[in-house]
């Protein structure tokens, strides 16, 4: 499985931004999904994952209420909708692949990982 993330920019601090996943393979729906971030300085953090069939979701406290994550299987893509968005919420986001169809919060579960796109929050 291939990953690619796009969708990410500069915005103002209450904007909006969504970030897609693309996955190349057939396979894409049998994997959990998950987006991490990683801010300059800092390690990477685990923001939110969905399972194989989109019934199962489960985020970061710090992005609760404020990101949703989803996936199409038809069109192999997983996205996040951030909302009311803050400078803390700034960092290059990556999408990944969970070895199994479930959640998973660690980034040693996944198991394909693909390259992040920037999302800067100004104040």
């Amino acid at each position: 499985v291939q990953l690619q993330a796009s969708g990410g920019g500069l915005v103002q601090a209450g904007g909006s931004l969504r970030l897609s996943c693309a996955a190349s393979g057939r396979t894409f729906s049998s994997y959990g999904m998950g987006w991490f971030r990683q801010a300059p300085g800092k390690e990477r953090e685990f923001v939110a994952a969905i399972n194989w069939s989109g019934t199962s979701t489960y985020y970061a406290d710090s992005v609760k209420g404020r990101f949703t994550i989803s996936r199409d299987n038809a069109k192999n893509t997983v996205y996040l909708q951030m909302n009311s968005l803050k400078p803390d919420d700034t960092a290059v986001y990556s999408c990944a692949a969970l070895q199994s169809r479930g959640i998973g919060t660690r980034s040693y579960e996944y198991f394909y990982w693909g390259q992040g796109t920037l999302v800067t929050v100004s104040s």
